[in-house]
């Protein structure tokens, strides 16, 4: 009978350590407090030109079509992160974007040639954002952001005196930004994989009479859509 009365009061003594013990540990849980904070970004970029025509592009058959094509580059750079609000957020993300932008075109009659070139590009990135979370389900968190950014191509040929350029770019560019995120909390640091849009909003053709390219474009503004992953201290 002693040893049924033992066996219960530590079966009852078990229970509530038991429970405690299968509670999910809430790591870094003096985060949300810290006014600002630094981390890493790295990630994936796919970026196109969005094109608008002159009207002599279409008045005239030197080229018969100009499409842009989407294709790959990577980011690599660093963050701040200031907390202005419960839910708000300011973040400063200056970083390197190494883009590259293809466009396919197919010269008129007499050539009917099909030829397809590349224009590489080395942005230093500054995006300003506005950061809007959720609030924080233990070791999880779901935001959006909201901003503008200023760019300025390293690459940019807008200068060169090159023979064999096709198409000048200029280098200054600015526009908008939005995207969705999702925060991870570790023992140590945050891991925010993130999405977003960036559309500028400036024109990057660089206007030279002597190239072809140029009397049938009037206007190339960039956009791209960022893969980034971010770990925040």
């Amino acid at each position: 009978m002693h040893r049924i009365r033992l066996t219960v009061f530590l079966l009852v003594l078990m229970l509530p350590l038991r429970g405690w013990s299968q509670r999910p540990l809430l790591n870094m849980p003096d985060h949300d407090d810290k006014l600002y904070y630094f981390g890493i970004t790295f990630g994936a970029n796919y970026s196109v030109y969005k094109i608008n025509y002159t009207s002599s592009f279409a008045q005239k058959d030197t080229f018969k079509r100009i499409q842009p094509l989407w294709s790959p580059g990577f980011n690599l750079g660093l963050m701040g992160n200031l907390r202005l609000s419960r839910f708000v957020d300011f973040r400063f993300v200056p970083s390197l974007a190494f883009c590259e932008k293809r466009l396919n075109f197919q010269y008129g009659p007499p050539y009917d040639s099909v030829s397809e070139r590349a224009i590489e590009s080395i942005y230093m990135h500054l995006p300003f954002q506005l950061k809007f979370k959720s609030d924080r389900i233990k070791n999880f968190r779901f935001y959006a952001l909201l901003g503008g950014k200023l760019d300025y191509d390293l690459a940019a040929n807008s200068r060169s005196k090159r023979p064999n350029e096709f198409l000048k770019i200029a280098p200054v560019d600015y526009g908008l930004e939005f995207g969705v995120g999702f925060e991870f909390f570790n023992p140590n640091f945050i891991f925010s994989p993130e999405i977003k849009i960036s559309q500028g909003l400036g024109n990057q053709l660089y206007r030279d009479p002597g190239l072809q390219l140029t009397n049938a474009i009037d206007r190339l503004s960039t956009r791209m859509i960022v893969i980034s992953f971010h770990l925040e201290g």
